[in-house]
């Protein structure tokens, strides 16, 4: 990634940076050395940056899979997807014969009943495994949850509770299904939830995922408290010789209870004195709206194309929309780059404005504010976002996952075609990156990328063709795009003297395979500051 220096033959590392980047021979020259040829038969690249991630990914994994697609575990076991009601039916029945404690609410993940054709799974569903026991499943856009009626009971969710999201069905009680985090957090399920996001094994196996895709860097956007508690937690586990990545923590005000005054200035002073040289600060978290899949995302006419009965005609906004610019302007006065998640453009034109606004009345270079997401980003709203200085991080995995649903139910062909948008971006002169959402979408930017460079679908079609970007502009937006997107690109992104010495370690060159081949490419492992860490079960 450093124009100057495409390829080369060698890197010099000395401690944990990268020393000189050239030939053999050139690199020797810089004195008394060991020749490493551990990677001759493989190829490395700058270490991917995952610019939008969540370390509940490593926590998901203690409870039970119910996902449609398989997917493998940071232990490398492969779980298969639940293809039907049924089978989801079958594996929560599984789960609960293994429980042996009754009053144990089981705690499930990655449900998505846009796959599942037919009726929509509700809690009567789950009440088919059990009545008693609290069921409680987070949807793979962990926007939504299904839950059994033990649950309304246990939680008192009731018709007449007026928390926005609470869906009812055709009597007008609460059918099990729970809309965004103000309904969702009415569960004990979710409560627990965010308690194991903190936990030590879901930071190790984060970092597990990270490394056995190739990652350096990881961003956990917003899931995180920036307290002292939960920056000791995080400190705890990073500073340990063995964590196998980078993580970059970013302030939020949905992880907590701290005034966004008292967040910016407890974020400002842990980006200029880093607990380690492994954790890093710096920007903050914003979410204007919900799940273009779930159907709570903010969008503007025509709406949803074909939504489940019983839908509002447009999402939730998750911040009124009024206040956005106020809390914008916080973070924007205090040097912090804010990262915004906009699924709808309508959420999108929200935080624009707000951007613009703070830029107008404090005028300020290279703040890099972001929009996270940028599924229906429309080409004028790229175009004010480049006049602006802002960057996109695309959801490009959402192509391969959800484009035959988006074509068929969300927003119907046509806009369907223009999302996740690279090329636009790329051709009005946003700087982007792209992003796995994880535990949403799988860690791994060898697939995002797969996904930005083909378009295609689950079912092999090529979506919006003219959105096609070039093998080359997709390692940039994986590697020192991201970089750039977290203020690190003087540390991180490519291989360059000076910088870390971070690697992906890959069996191909991504560049000499076949496009539709880059998904398939295999990972060794990767290095961090001169380490190697291979690729394994822990």
């Amino acid at each position: 990634m450093n124009p100057a220096l495409p390829s080369a033959e060698a890197v010099a590392v000395r401690g944990d940076r990268i020393l000189g980047v050239g030939s053999l021979d050139e690199l020797t020259r810089w004195g008394d050395h060991r020749v490493d040829d551990t990677f001759r038969d493989h190829v490395l690249t700058p270490g991917f940056v995952e610019a939008h991630s969540h370390v509940m990914s490593g926590g998901t994994w203690e409870h039970v899979y119910v996902g449609f697609f398989d997917r493998r575990d940071p232990t490398g076991r492969v779980w298969p997807g639940c293809k039907s009601i049924d089978e989801v039916v079958t594996r929560l029945r599984e789960a609960d014969a293994a429980m042996t404690d009754p009053d144990q609410i089981m705690i499930c993940w990655g449900l998505d009943p846009i796959y599942l054709t037919g009726e929509r799974l509700v809690g009567r569903h789950l009440d088919a495994v059990s009545e008693r026991r609290q069921i409680f499943i987070l949807h793979a856009s962990g926007h939504l949850a299904t839950v059994n009626s033990a649950v309304i009971r246990h939680d008192n969710i009731t018709a007449d509770n007026p928390t926005p999201g609470i869906q009812l069905d055709e009597y007008g009680q609460p059918n099990g299904e729970l809309q965004e985090p103000a309904a969702m957090s009415l569960a004990s399920g979710q409560r627990m939830l965010r308690e194991g996001y903190a936990s030590e094994l879901a930071k190790w196996n984060y970092a597990y995922e990270a490394r056995n895709a190739g990652h350096t860097l990881v961003t956990d956007l917003g899931t995180s408290s920036v307290d002292e508690q939960g920056v000791a937690n995080w400190s705890a586990v990073t500073s340990h010789p063995d964590y196998p990545t980078r993580v970059m923590v970013a302030g939020s005000v949905f992880a907590t209870a701290l005034p966004p005054e008292d967040i910016a200035r407890r974020v400002v002073q842990l980006r200029d004195n880093p607990p380690n040289d492994k954790l890093r600060f710096g920007i903050i978290k914003l979410i204007i709206d919900g799940s273009i899949q779930g159907f709570t995302a903010r969008l503007t006419w025509p709406y949803y194309f074909n939504p489940p009965a019983g839908h509002a005609e447009n999402g939730l906004w998750l911040m009124p929309p009024d206040q956005v610019p106020d809390i914008v302007e916080i973070f924007h006065r205090a040097g912090l780059t804010v990262h915004c998640h906009c699924n709808g453009d309508q959420a999108a034109e929200v935080f624009i404005s707000a951007v613009e606004q703070a830029l107008e009345r404090h005028p300020r270079w290279d703040h890099r504010h972001t929009v996270q997401h940028c599924q229906l980003t429309t080409p004028s709203q790229y175009a004010r976002m480049a006049a602006l200085g802002m960057h996109a991080n695309i959801f490009s995995n959402h192509i391969f996952y959800w484009g035959d649903q988006h074509a068929a139910f969300t927003v119907g062909p046509e806009r369907a075609a223009r999302m996740d948008a690279c090329a636009t971006a790329e051709r009005l002169g946003v700087e982007f990156s792209f992003h796995s959402d994880t535990p949403v979408t799988p860690l791994g930017h060898l697939h995002v990328a797969w996904c930005a460079v083909n378009r295609l679908t689950a079912t092999n079609q090529v979506l919006g063709p003219e959105e096609r970007i070039s093998v080359d502009s997709a390692m940039r937006a994986a590697t020192i795009g991201a970089a750039r997107q977290i203020k690190l690109d003087h540390e991180i992104g490519s291989i360059q003297a000076g910088k870390l010495a971070d690697f992906a370690v890959l069996e191909d060159d991504p560049y000499e395979v076949d496009p539709t081949a880059l998904k398939d490419i295999g990972v060794w492992g990767t290095v961090v500051g001169g380490r190697h860490f291979p690729a394994g079960t822990g």
